[in-house]
C-alpha cells in the first residue's frame, strides 16, 4: 500500500508538479484536437498529434510512477489532464475549422425561416415530413461551424419553438455556401 504524505513544497518538487501539469495540459490538448482531426479524415495530422499526445504522456507518467508518494505529482497530473481536456475544447471552438450540417424542423413557420436564412447569404434545401403532431417542414443547411450560431439565432427569432440539430460534416462537394461576399 501506497502511503501519501504531503512532501514539502520545496522549489524543486514544484518545479516537478509543473512540469507534469504543463506537460499533461498539452497532451491531453493535443489528444482533444487529433480525435477532432481523425473525425475529419486527416490522417497524417493525426499521426503527427497521436506521437506527440504520447510523448507527452510518457514522460509526465513516468515522473508520477517514480514518486507516487509525492501529493504534489499527482495533483498536478490529475489538474494537467482536466485543464487540457477544457484548453482542447476551447482551441476546437475558436478554430471552428470544417463544416456543419444544420437541420431545422419547424411546425408553421418554414417558409419565413428560409426566408430569413436565405436573405444572411445562405443556402438551405426545404423538405416536408410527418412527424408526431402532423406535418412539418425540414430545412437542411450545410454552414461553415464559426457560422453555426448565426444561422440557429436566425431560426430561433423566427421560430422559438424549432427543433435544431446539428452534425459535423466530414467533406463538402458542390453547392451553396456563403463565403463572405462571395458565393461558391
Amino acid at each position: 500500500m501506497v502511503t501519501m504524505e504531503l512532501p514539502p513544497l520545496t522549489s524543486q518538487v514544484l518545479m516537478g508538479a509543473l512540469l507534469i501539469f504543463f506537460l499533461r495540459v498539452f497532451g491531453i490538448t493535443v489528444s482533444t484536437l487529433r480525435v477532432l482531426i481523425m473525425m475529419r479524415g486527416k490522417k497524417f495530422a493525426a499521426f503527427i498529434a497521436g506521437f506527440f499526445e504520447v510523448l507527452a504522456y510518457v514522460i509526465a507518467i513516468g515522473e508520477v510512477v517514480n514518486n507516487l508518494d509525492n501529493f504534489w505529482n499527482i495533483l498536478g497530473y490529475c489538474l494537467g489532464f482536466s485543464v487540457g481536456t477544457v484548453v482542447g475544447m476551447m482551441l476546437d471552438e475558436r478554430t471552428a475549422s470544417g463544416f456543419a450540417n444544420v437541420r431545422i424542423i419547424s411546425r408553421y413557420k418554414t417558409q419565413n425561416i428560409v426566408s430569413e436564412i436565405h436573405n444572411a447569404g445562405f443556402g438551405a434545401t426545404v423538405g416536408w415530413g410527418h412527424g408526431r403532431g402532423g406535418t412539418v417542414g425540414m430545412i437542411v443547411a450545410v454552414v461553415r461551424r464559426k457560422e453555426i450560431e448565426k444561422i440557429c439565432s436566425i431560426a430561433e427569432s423566427v421560430d422559438p419553438n424549432a427543433f435544431i440539430t446539428i452534425e459535423d460534416t466530414r467533406a463538402v462537394r458542390r453547392g451553396y455556401l456563403q463565403m463572405g461576399s462571395q458565393e461558391k
